[in-house]
């Protein structure tokens, strides 16, 4: 049986700041209400307002962003009263209550390619600094760690904190770290964390308190492209274990 796609009283829809709106779809961490923000943010995309401007996908949330300029022009104000009010908050508001009825009405999968992205990771010693104190908090074997931690997919829930950087759902509890207590000044780019029961990896060099179990070769963040990070909200991770040795062949290939 096909989930509810907006049990009430969602959608809730509210200001963020004065050229965007937040949209709540519902109040925890979940693969079927991450499944509505995606399919939402695909049919405003598909069928965008004048004045859209970005979709920013969430955990349970969609960021929608505009030109009040172009939104409260003549011909898209927003009936109220009998009367035009130019209001670009509520035309938005409008906007995307009709896209969630759409979105509702024919139940569609995200109108975005969904992808699963291989990410070779080399765990431990210089890579993973952080990977012999996950293994013994939690009573594992380092091979222990590595084998859970790359044995299993992984959601790509939002990218956030910095460019490219994907906060992924999944993970195993039995690998679970509590973030560093001061933050390291430095995360090589590439470094792949745990913080509580969450994995992620680090796309630039950056602060971080995040436990380092490994490091990837592949660049997640290049402004030159377009895209410019390599993953998406919505994608699938796979992590893959690889040698010392192969990560400097793949540092040797990218340069």
């Amino acid at each position: 049986m096909t989930p509810e796609l907006f049990p009430p009283p969602y959608p809730r829809i509210f200001p963020l700041g004065e050229s965007a709106v937040l949209v709540e779809l519902g109040d925890r961490i979940d693969p079927d209400i991450h499944h509505q923000v995606l399919s939402l943010a695909a049919e405003l995309e598909a069928r965008s307002f004048p004045g859209l401007i970005e979709v920013v996908p969430a955990f349970n949330t969609l960021a929608v962003y505009y030109d009040p300029y172009t939104v409260s022009c003549p011909e898209q104000a927003v009936q109220s009263a009998g009367q035009n009010v130019l209001s670009p908050y509520l035309a938005v508001c409008e906007w995307v209550r009709e896209a969630a009825a759409r979105t509702e009405s024919h139940q569609a999968e995200p109108l975005v390619h969904r992808r699963v992205v291989t990410i070779p990771v080399c765990y431990g010693e210089e890579y993973g600094p952080d990977l012999e104190y996950v293994a013994i908090l939690n009573g594992l074997t380092t091979e222990d760690v590595i084998a859970i931690h790359s044995g299993r997919d992984y959601r790509v829930y939002m990218i956030g904190f910095a460019p490219g950087f994907p906060y992924l759902g999944g993970m195993s509890e039995r690998i679970a770290a509590p973030r560093l207590s001061a933050p390291r000044p430095v995360i090589p780019a590439g470094s792949v964390g745990i913080a509580g029961t969450q994995t992620g990896i680090y796309p630039l060099p950056t602060p971080g308190g995040w436990r380092l179990i490994g490091r990837s070769p592949l660049a997640l963040f290049n402004p030159e492209e377009s895209p410019p990070t390599r993953l998406q909200a919505g994608d699938t991770v796979r992590f893959q274990p690889i040698t010392a040795s192969e990560y400097k062949q793949w540092e040797r290939r990218r340069s």
